[in-house]
């Protein structure tokens, strides 16, 4: 009896480790990756200064990860995780990103946004790309973290596991070389509503409308600030119908703007202020400014908070306003939690918490709204940040809520009756649900990101709607072009290819220098155990330039193809040359990493 429990558990363990093993039958696979943002701010660097990859796939369970690709999916991806990669000189991180957000679990996106934050605050030479999870990376995936969880088990695990299932994962990465980023252009929009009177005060309202994340290609910004976007069109579209008619025409000015460079120091605001302020003469901000309204992540939670540099003193336009706020909320969403949070503008400090605080530096009053409490918040900039953390029915909510206060302060309805009898929109002038759902999507076709808005097509075509959206709407609608200062240098950003190639797995050191003979067959084969002392020829490929401080491999392959396999093999790395991916050698030779310390050194092969 004891004997078949054996026998019958060995079977199971067999069957076990063969469907863990069951893998695309593809020599290799070749899929996108995003890679980690790279830039300078004042004098501070920023991100990932390393691009190209060539390394053996490893789990982020595993003990061992020098000179491996580690590769985790969003819950395996926290900062003591990461670190500990960076500690183990990993050679790259691989994050597995799913396609659909919203069947993530919300303390997993809570954790996986708090480590982004934290990786993103740092500077590393050690790559890190996002590619969206498939069937083939996952299957990738789950073997290397079999393979990890195999070496905790006893020696009759590892050896049936090594008889079934040898194969390693291989990745590569090649890229063109860094370039800095020396004409990044920043888009501002401005346009404005006339108020009745002689110099009537102007209310401005403001939204920036890129985005932030682990990588560029990725930072679609739903919330923050697609959701300030669509809130501050759908409020140019409302006040726009009752300032048409000029029986009903408020006493104040209008003034809508929508700034780029919003994520990176306000920059664009601050550039914006300046062209306004110290070139032009007849700018509505040299006149008498009621206060600036700031929205900024407006599109999910049941809290509302009012960031102030200082409290608005009683009998000033923006104490009117906040307590309209208060009654709005309080009267037509008792639910809804609303405070302010006061923050003084430190001017030692080479950043600003919130857009307001550029307004406050020109001594303009003004506060920004949001549902975010903490100006660090890590929900401010995640590539997690997508439709799914948006709730178009609490993003209808504050749009009410705004444009409610401010038709009320405006009209000076605060005695005329509570805000749930006397309310200025409703029936024909009521917020529409399917225009936000439109605007929000149209906001999240594309990343945002500034080092992208000026480059791409689509990116620019984004602009451009917004910009129509002014000019029907809007009067004296003015486009601003600025170029970004010295201050703030981008690299240049590439959707880069990558591939996976099956592999057999690589010793540890220890197992090297403990057993010097070759391996058995069943590590290794016998067509690569007899090449391991032979004299080989290798070609020289296209010798590429990189920029320091990253290290580089170069890596010799061995020319054993002749005729028409070699007339074939060289039409097809012409026909790759433009996404500069290597051809990976066959199975029966090895490959001979030479390190090289020169910076700016060339991938030269020479022959061995």
């Amino acid at each position: 009896m004891s004997g078949t429990s054996k026998v019958v558990a060995l079977v199971l363990l067999s069957a076990h480790l063969l469907h863990a093993s069951a893998l695309p039958a593809a020599s290799s696979y070749e899929f996108n990756v995003y890679r980690m943002q790279q830039y300078n701010l004042q004098q501070d660097k920023y991100g990932c200064r390393g691009a190209i990859v060539v390394a053996e796939a490893r789990s982020a369970a595993d003990n061992s990860l020098t000179r491996r690709c580690v590769i985790m999916k969003l819950p395996d991806f926290t900062e003591e995780r990461y670190l500990e990669a960076k500690k183990q000189n990993a050679a790259a991180v691989l994050i597995l990103l799913p396609k659909n957000i919203s069947a993530v679990p919300p303390e997993i996106v809570q954790s996986f946004m708090a480590a982004e934050s934290q990786v993103l605050q740092k500077e590393t030479l050690m790559p890190v790309y996002v590619a969206p999870e498939d069937e083939q990376l996952l299957c990738m995936y789950e073997e290397v973290n079999h393979a990890a969880a195999t070496k905790s088990a006893s020696a009759l695990v590892r050896v049936l596991r090594s008889i079934i299932s040898t194969t390693a994962f291989q990745i590569l990465v090649s890229s063109s070389p860094i370039k800095p980023i020396t004409d990044t252009t920043i888009i501002a929009l401005e346009g404005f509503l006339p108020g009745a009177g002689e110099d009537p005060p102007t209310i401005v309202i403001t939204a920036h409308y890129d985005t932030f994340g682990l990588a560029p290609w990725l930072a679609y910004g739903a919330d923050s600030n697609g959701s300030g976007v669509a809130m501050l069109l759908e409020l140019v579209r409302l006040f726009q119908r009752i300032y048409s008619d000029p029986r009903s025409q408020p006493p104040y000015h209008l003034l809508f703007t929508l700034t780029g460079a919003g994520k990176y120091n306000f920059l664009g605001t601050k550039r914006w202020l300046e062209e306004n302020m110290d070139r032009a003469e007849s700018s509505l901000l040299h006149d008498n400014v009621a206060f600036v309204l700031c929205l900024d992540s407006l599109g999910n939670g049941d809290e509302l908070f009012l960031h102030v540099s200082r409290p608005p003193k009683p009998g000033t336009s923006q104490f009117s306003f906040v307590l309209e706020l208060e009654q709005v909320i309080s009267g037509r969403f008792p639910w809804v939690s609303f405070g302010t949070i006061h923050k003084k503008i430190n001017l030692q400090e080479t950043t600003v918490a919130w857009e307001h605080e550029r307004f406050g530096m020109k001594r303009i009053p003004g506060f920004t709204l949001s549902h975010i409490e903490n100006s660090k918040s890590e929900l401010r900039g995640s590539i997690l940040d997508t439709m799914e953390q948006v709730d178009i029915m609490k993003l209808r909510r504050n749009v009410v809520i705004v444009a409610e206060s401010l038709g009320r302060f405006i009209y000076n309805l605060t005695d005329k009756g509570s805000s749930k009898d006397t309310q200025v929109f409703k029936n024909s002038l009521d917020v529409q649900d399917s225009r936000l759902s439109a605007l929000m999507s149209m906001m999240t076709s594309i990343p945002r990101a500034v080092q992208l808005l000026d480059r791409e097509p689509e990116h620019v075509l984004l602009i451009n709607s917004l910009e129509q959206e002014f000019r029907y709407y809007l009067k004296q609608v003015y486009r601003h072009t600025f170029h970004l200062d010295r201050s703030i240098t981008y690299a240049e950003e590439f959707s880069n290819p990558a591939r996976g190639k099956p592999t057999q797995p690589r010793p540890s050191s220890a197992y090297r220098r403990n057993n010097p003979h070759p391996r058995p067959d069943f590590l290794m084969p016998r067509q690569l155990q007899t090449g391991c002392g032979s004299q080989r020829h290798f070609q020289t490929t296209t010798p590429i330039s990189f920029l320091p401080p990253v290290r580089h491999i170069s890596v010799q392959f061995p020319d054993v193809q002749t005729g028409e396999s070699m007339q074939s093999s060289q039409k097809d790395s012409k026909a790759r040359a433009s996404t500069a991916v290597y051809t990976l050698p066959p199975a029966g030779w090895l490959l001979k990493p030479q390190r090289t310390d020169v910076p700016h050194s060339s991938m030269i092969n020479t022959q061995g």
